[in-house]
């Protein structure tokens, strides 16, 4: 793994000079016996072109690794220490003693800087958990030299540190360095690990990319070690959501059912969870088989029992009819984004900036198992550089569609059935399309976008993608990795009056 690299935050000096003095004389005395030493090697040396304060041309004389390695010297030989980091875990069954500088110390972290200003001896105290005290030399090291390298166990303690004694760099930098490594493979899983420690600390950002990461890819946490020990929190977080990305609304049961198996909650959390799944999303058959051979719903079936009996109203019904009597606009009748075929396709671009391309594919016309056998097909247009609606011809005298590009254009896609029909009353299609990417050796679902014709009604389509570029994050292999979603919502018919 590469080291983190994060930049030495600059903060005002407040202490008073007087009371640093000998300190600072020391680590100058330190630095200037290593100058006389040796010189720093040639490749050490940057000179720039610059213009300085008169408009002139000035150069720039640059030593500051040799600067940075120097500083990491006096910390690693204790030359001009002033005091001492005595770092004790709650049991005390592990001591660990740094010498440290009181100016870098100061500089660095507001919290040391008053605890400086505030001791009584060269010693400080300082209680740590034992996985911080791990790696709290790591810490005092980034102190000094304004870089890390860290595991992904070590990045909540290391967050931990930089929040307690305020270094935001860190603090910060650890956040990004999470975020970007939330696919990466582990042998227990992390990413709800993170989510948890990230709610506990108030990290929304942190948090927030947790949960979206998990929702978009819930196939692989489901599959991963971590998921039977996330919390009922996390649990119900994720089945309230309707863009959660899986194959089917029976691998969320399965999941579900193995998390209740092996947590062995409380009545109402278990009730709860389970009626979050949205059964009318299952076939008849598939209802069937859990009602005979499920022992959590069998357990729990007296608190499911109105939703399973709508599920069947559902299928057996027309949903004109259904609408008519239900309101079919809540979770329980609403799709998440199924992979499965019955409700979309995958699309491989090659080339995506080369010319428009177009692909068939057909869905289920819903998920009621009225509408079971019957199939929508559906064209999807996809143009690099597409016309707005207003300067683009739609059709031709043969109904064909015809695509518009111009240099300057942003990439679009255009989703319609192929022919229209009865059938379609009362059912509203939304489109979404899953953008893949790779990240850290592993393919995820890099963003979501939800419209119902075409990819211009929400505008942000592909604007951060450089598809141009060979090594762009949006592409692997040259080629744009879609998965189309179409996601029949069948509509209220008569509003039920309070």
């Amino acid at each position: 793994m590469q080291p983190l690299y994060i930049p030495l935050r600059q903060k005002t000096f407040s202490l008073v000079f007087t009371s640093l003095k000998p300190c600072f004389n020391l680590i100058l005395t330190t630095l200037q016996s290593y100058n006389s030493m040796y010189s720093p090697p040639p490749g050490m040396l940057r000179v720039d072109g610059a213009q300085d304060g008169g408009g002139g041309s000035a150069d720039t004389i640059s030593h500051s690794l040799t600067l940075v390695q120097r500083l990491e010297a006096l910390l690693v030989q204790g030359n001009g220490s002033d005091v001492s980091l005595r770092v004790e875990t709650p049991s005390a069954d592990e001591v660990k003693v740094i010498q440290t500088h009181s100016l870098v110390l100061s500089l660095q972290s507001p919290v040391f800087e008053e605890m400086l200003l505030s001791r009584n001896s060269s010693t400080l105290v300082l209680k740590e958990s034992s996985d911080c005290a791990a790696v709290f030399d790591k810490f005092i090291r980034y102190l000094y030299c304004g870089e890390i390298s860290l595991r992904l166990d070590q990045a909540i303690p290391l967050h931990k540190l930089a929040t307690k004694y305020q270094v935001m760099g860190l603090q910060q930098g650890i956040t990004q360095y999470m975020t970007q490594n939330l696919a990466r493979d582990s042998s227990s899983g992390h990413v709800a690990g993170w989510y948890e420690y990230a709610l506990q600390a108030g990290d929304v950002t942190l948090r927030d990319s947790c949960l979206q990461y998990m929702a978009w890819n819930l196939t692989s946490v489901l599959q991963s070690a971590e998921w039977v020990t996330i919390s009922s929190q996390l649990l119900m977080s994720l089945l309230q959501r309707s863009d959660l990305i899986l194959q089917s609304e029976m691998e969320l049961f399965a999941a579900l059912e193995a998390w209740i198996i092996q947590n062995e909650p409380d009545g109402l959390t278990a009730e709860n969870a389970l009626r979050a799944v949205r059964y009318a999303m299952m076939p008849p058959r598939e209802l069937f088989r859990l009602q005979t051979q499920s022992s959590v719903l069998a357990r729990y079936q007296e608190s499911v029992r109105d939703l399973l009996y709508m599920s069947y109203q559902f299928h057996s019904a027309s949903p004109l009819h259904m609408a008519k009597y239900f309101d079919v606009n809540c979770s329980l009748f609403m799709p998440r984004n199924y992979l499965s075929a019955v409700w979309g396709s995958p699309w491989i671009i090659s080339n995506p900036t080369r010319d428009d391309r177009s692909t068939s594919f057909q869905t289920q016309l819903g998920p009621s198992g009225h509408d079971a056998s019957k199939r929508v097909t559906w064209n999807a247009l996809f143009s690099p550089r597409w016309l707005p609606l207003s300067m683009r011809p739609m059709y031709t005298e043969t109904g064909a569609m015809q695509p518009t590009r111009v240099e300057g254009g942003r990439p679009r896609i255009i989703i319609t059935p192929a022919t229209s029909s009865a059938d379609f009353a009362g059912v509203n299609f939304q489109k979404t399309v899953l953008v893949m990417a790779q990240q850290q050796g592993k393919v995820v679902v890099k963003h979501v976008y939800n419209f119902h014709q075409s990819t211009e009604e929400n505008g942000d389509f592909l604007a951060e993608a450089d598809l141009y570029r060979r090594t762009s994050d949006y592409l692997m292999d040259s080629s744009l990795f879609l998965h189309i979603v179409v996601k029949p919502l069948y509509q209220t018919l008569i509003t039920t009056k309070n």
